[in-house]
């Protein structure tokens, strides 16, 4: 359950003591191995786009808060928490923060960089370079992991932006086919999508995985 906390700064200071271990991975569900076999590096910033790529990030959040990890979540008004509970994410390490002013957006990341394990964001507007540059600085100084949701995935009207600094992995998803329907009856159950991931660390061609977001059971899975 979802409770209430007085600030921005008290809810970074609530979280801050369970974060931050001394791995130096977090931990991602099984059906991402392929993509990430050794976890998903602490320290850097990530950015996810294409459809289905809410649901990427959510499955970047579920293993991670299943085994200790705080996440918080700053802008994504379009975010379904029983969505993110169905792929495995623990709600109750789960911290959802409202669209803060174009001013404010770069300081309230800022606040929960370093005191949580993986923030995402969905900014709906342009940060400036100097600002990524620094919120990816401090993730290198703090551990923590940035990931960025394209607005090409958060729905209808709202307004463009991109990223302006340099992403460390960069996950993309396309061919998106659903799968239960038959002569335009029954019940949508499940999303075969392909999945690529490129950047630091990684081979030259990157990596490339065909997942099923969601699965059957709502869980990420291989056909």
């Amino acid at each position: 359950m979802l409770r209430a906390v007085p600030s921005l700064a008290e809810a970074a200071r609530r979280v801050r003591p369970t974060t931050l271990a001394v791995d130096r991975t977090l931990p991602v569900l099984e059906a991402l191995d392929g993509l990430l076999p050794d976890g998903l590096r602490r320290g850097i910033t990530v950015g996810v786009s294409g459809s289905g790529a809410r649901s990427v990030a959510l499955a970047l959040m579920a293993r991670a808060t299943g085994t200790g990890s705080w996440v918080v979540v700053v802008g994504d008004g379009d975010l379904g928490l029983a969505a993110a509970a169905e792929v495995g994410v623990a709600l109750e390490r789960l911290v959802v923060v409202d669209a803060p002013d174009r001013e404010q957006w770069a300081p309230v990341v800022a606040t929960f960089v370093g005191a949580v394990d993986l923030v995402l964001v969905s900014p709906g507007h342009r940060p400036s370079m100097g600002d990524v540059r620094r919120l990816a600085a401090r993730c290198r100084e703090r551990g923590s992991v940035l990931v960025h949701l394209s607005p090409g995935s958060t729905g209808v009207g709202r307004l463009v932006d991109d990223w302006p600094g340099r992403l460390d992995l960069r996950f993309s998803v396309d061919g998106a086919v659903w799968d239960g329907l038959h002569g335009g009856q029954g019940r949508l159950r499940s999303r075969r999508v392909e999945v690529s991931v490129a950047g630091r660390g990684l081979p030259t061609e990157g990596r490339r995985d065909t997942l099923l977001l969601p699965g059957p059971s709502g869980v990420p899975a291989h056909p």
